[in-house]
């Protein structure tokens, strides 16, 4: 499966006066969807870092559409878009409860050792399940 699927409820806090999201705070719904979508596949972000390897954001497209508001529930949905050798992108996109589409957004992740700063082949069993998917 290329695709993950989760529900995100907008919280008070992350809209403005209006009740409409904070453009900023679309970031974390995409980080979610990022992180659930390699638990999902079996790699555990936590496990990851633990074993030195981090993996920062790049590049980071986004596109806003419609407004969310205040108590939406939000569908973000998360898709591999290509992996190389040191880097992994995902095209995400938001909708509402409508199926309407609201955001999208493309993001380009680097593995980077965090010993040294530097990009590094992820690990094999990694490796493995990205290019079971690409």
């Amino acid at each position: 499966m290329n695709e993950h699927q989760l529900e995100v409820r907008v919280r008070y806090s992350e809209t403005d006066q209006m009740g409409v999201v904070y453009h900023g705070n679309y970031l974390p719904y995409f980080e979610i969807g990022r992180v659930e979508w390699l638990r999902n596949q079996g790699i555990s972000y936590k496990e990851l870092e633990e074993s030195g390897v981090a993996l920062p954001i790049v590049n980071i497209i986004i596109n806003y559409k419609k407004p969310a508001r205040y108590d939406d529930l939000l569908k973000v949905i998360t898709k591999l878009k290509f992996s190389s050798s040191v880097k992994i992108g995902f095209e995400c996109r938001i909708e509402d409860e409508k199926g309407e589409l609201l955001t999208t957004a493309d993001f380009i992740l680097v593995f980077v050792s965090i010993k040294t700063g530097r990009p590094i082949t992820p690990p094999e069993q990694i490796l493995t399940i990205l290019e079971a998917h690409s």
